[in-house]
């Protein structure tokens, strides 16, 4: 019989412990810190929120790239900095603190790059790694399906082998950037279903755009084009596009979910937000507020260890999807939270077209939100990945 005591011990294993960061990487944040109010000040760029997801700005990818400052976990014969998962962590942290716009390069430098990294072949990584470094080659996600929700292992979009390779046929839901982005990792079903629902996948790479892949846009409440529903018509792909070994799919996405759901933008989405809503309340003297403002800031730090805690994990080599459901399950959550709290003390009434920032950041905020919970896989389906970890599922 499962008990507690035998969970707490599960959830020490995890060790979200925050790692220590060298103190050199205070001079990359001193430098990207820099280099971001010089873009915000000569008007190149503005600060809004969600940038991971609304802010497309592909120059301004461009100009990472040339700083050094996407591709960082790759090795320098693929075009990176070979500074680690730590050093990306502050890089990352000070863009979306800034609320700069990173949509284009995201997915590429946060998942992407890595799965190849890990799994390509010599031919895939020399084909895409120095691209993604340089901020010049973006990618979309092929995850989630119609019908299914948070639950991948479900996948219907299939492959089928045939001469020189496979046929593609099925449709994801969620890409987000698919229709700027220049190629896909899909996760499709190469092997008939068996009692084993995670047997049987396999991760391949897709070109875009593609004439058999038919991107067709599912648009945000501000009518924002970001999210994508996207179509394999038999989709023909060589043998040189399964990324990976066929089959191996279940194990090669679940390392790619601790990337992607346990990094700081679980957590920043709203940072631009609440920054602007404690200059106005600290500027009008606003003591009442202090409490509700210090408990807003102390979760945030938690949560920020948290997430700087698996950073550190994957530093170290670790997959660590468990621990990564857990940051994204109350980091998103949290944004939420930063939304209502502007919301009842800034003084301000949600307007995109407004001078006022809390105004404008407060109405960004609010249109977005109904994403935060969903993507990546739903808090739900995060909630049941730690339940079954801890052993009370």
């Amino acid at each position: 019989m499962t008990t507690a005591t035998s969970g707490r011990e599960r959830l020490d294993l995890w060790q979200l412990r925050p790692a220590v960061l060298p103190p050199e990487l205070d001079q990359v944040r001193a430098k990207v810190r820099a280099f971001v109010a010089q873009e915000v000040s000569s008007g190149r760029i503005t600060t809004r929120c969600d940038q991971w997801l609304g802010g497309w700005d592909e120059a301004f990818s461009r100009r990472l790239g040339q700083h050094g400052w996407l591709g960082m976990t790759f090795p320098a014969a693929y075009g990176g900095a070979a500074a680690g998962a730590l050093a990306r962590f502050v890089v990352t942290e000070e863009l979306l603190a800034a609320g700069a716009p990173v949509a284009a390069h995201w997915i590429a430098d946060r998942q992407s790059g890595p799965g190849l990294l890990r799994f390509g072949t010599e031919e895939q990584k020399r084909a895409y790694l120095p691209r993604i470094a340089r901020g010049e080659c973006f990618f979309a996600a092929g995850m989630s399906e119609p019908d299914t929700g948070s639950d991948l292992a479900s996948v219907r979009t299939r492959g089928t082998r045939v001469a020189g390779g496979w046929r593609i046929s099925g449709t994801k839901v969620w890409a987000s950037g698919a229709h700027r982005a220049h190629a896909m990792i899909a996760l499709v079903r190469t092997e008939a279903r068996t009692a084993d629902r995670h047997a049987g996948l396999t991760q391949v790479l897709i070109d875009l755009p593609d004439p058999d892949v038919h991107i067709r846009p599912i648009l945000l409440l501000s009518g924002e084009h970001h999210f994508n529903e996207v179509v394999f018509d038999d989709v023909f792909l060589p043998d040189d596009r399964v990324l990976g070994a066929p089959g191996a799919g279940w194990q090669q996405v679940t390392s790619e979910l601790a990337m992607e759901r346990s990094g700081p933008e679980r957590v920043l989405s709203t940072f631009p937000l609440l920054s602007a809503l404690v200059d106005r309340l600290a500027s009008a003297g606003s003591e009442a507020s202090a409490p509700r403002l210090g408990a807003l800031v102390a979760r945030l730090w938690t949560l920020r260890q948290m997430s700087l805690a698996v950073a550190g994990r994957l530093e170290a080599g670790a997959a660590p999807a468990v621990e990564a459901a857990l940051v994204k399950d109350l980091g998103t959550r949290y944004e939420g939270v930063v939304i209502e709290a502007a919301r009842e003390l800034g003084g301000a009434v949600p307007d995109l077209g407004s001078a006022d920032p809390v105004a404008l950041l407060l109405a960004e905020s609010i249109l977005h939100s109904p994403g935060f919970t969903l993507r990546g896989g739903t808090n739900e389906i995060l909630r049941g990945v730690v339940a079954k970890e801890l052993g009370v599922r």
